[in-house]
């Protein structure tokens, strides 16, 4: 039984309490230690030993830890079908146009338009050398929109998507559903940002949405790479760096350039945000405002589990010893 069930409305407005939505254009830019969240929404998806997502889950079979302590929770929601807020970053460079990249990067789009249900929307930005995540589309329900902007795409410049890609978590949230996803499709070249990696992946810390990106390359040579580590060039080290952010936002990283390869994994996207937990809980407002990590443990058939890393701010609630005895009665019945 869930100890507390939270309508849609609910859900987003929790969200917008998140702290991911800065009240000022000067907070937007600025990235601060002192950032903290007022309530901590932490969206996860369990996978049997197939890939399958399970859906039948129980309050009792999760327990959320942070910084290896045991976190009294709040909420405890799945959503089987829920409507998802898209928001699709592509790669305008010019190294797109080569060997097909950006024809199969609008053909893994129009895939995952098509898939559109009741209630999705989808935003469109296009990043530049400039390192700006250009708005083409910005949130609709319409998938006509989207492809109208793609047609018109056409491949120049150099590549800057560290800086575009620290943009789009704050871009996200305009979309109007709690679930949410941030599409990149790239050829993982970057030789225009400002932002070095290891920037990159401190603006990118504890952030709930999830990102999925898109490596454009052939699969053979990042398993090439990985058999000559010495040969590794700057450009697969990017991909190797999609890989980081995408696993420690929760989500995944694909590397291919085949349409029906990508249309595959837009199947396995979106078949896994329709099926996705939310457990949340509020900090205490004690304690040093800092980076604090999350980890789920599970009781069951769950062999993968995709979850945010970890979030920023105060410290948690403790589950209490009274209440971690009584879980566990609850698990044995």
């Amino acid at each position: 039984m869930l100890r507390r069930s939270l309508t849609a409305a609910c859900v987003a407005a929790l969200l917008a309490a998140t702290g991911f939505a800065p009240a000022n254009a000067q907070e937007q830019t600025d990235f601060s230690e002192q950032v903290s969240v007022s309530y901590v929404m932490v969206p996860f998806t369990a996978l049997n030993r197939t890939g399958v997502p399970l859906t039948d889950l129980r309050e009792k079979d999760v327990a959320l830890y942070v910084d290896g302590t045991r976190v009294a929770t709040d909420l405890f929601e799945l959503s089987r079908n829920a409507p998802v807020s898209w928001t699709i970053l592509l790669d305008g460079s010019g190294s797109m146009g080569l060997a097909g990249k950006m024809d199969a990067a609008k053909a893994a789009i129009n895939a995952l338009t098509a898939r559109r249900q009741e209630g999705d929307d989808f935003a469109l930005y296009l990043f530049d050398s400039e390192g700006h995540a250009k708005e083409l589309v910005p949130f609709t329900q319409n998938p006509g929109a989207i492809a109208r902007a793609l047609d018109v795409v056409k491949p120049w410049g150099k590549t800057a998507f560290f800086d575009a890609l620290a943009e789009m978590p704050q871009r996200s949230e305009l979309g109007r559903n709690p679930s949410r996803a941030i599409i990149l499709l790239s050829d993982g070249i970057d030789n225009a940002s400002k932002l070095s990696r290891e920037e990159i992946g401190k603006r990118l810390e504890g952030v709930a949405i999830p990102i999925y990106a898109f490596g454009l390359r052939e699969p053979g040579e990042q398993a090439l790479q990985k058999k000559a580590p010495a040969t590794i060039s700057e450009e697969m080290s990017n991909i190797d760096l999609l890989a980081e952010l995408a696993s420690a936002t929760g989500g995944q990283l694909f590397v291919g350039n085949q349409p029906e390869q990508l249309a595959h994994a837009m199947d396995g996207i979106e078949s896994v945000l329709r099926a996705q937990y939310l457990i949340g809980f509020p900090p205490t407002g004690k304690g040093a405002v800092k980076y604090r990590r999350i980890s789920l443990q599970l009781d069951g058939r769950a062999r993968t589990v995709r979850v945010r890393a970890g979030y920023r701010g105060t410290e948690p609630p403790v589950l209490s010893a009274s209440a971690r005895l009584k879980r566990n009665e609850r698990k044995k019945s």
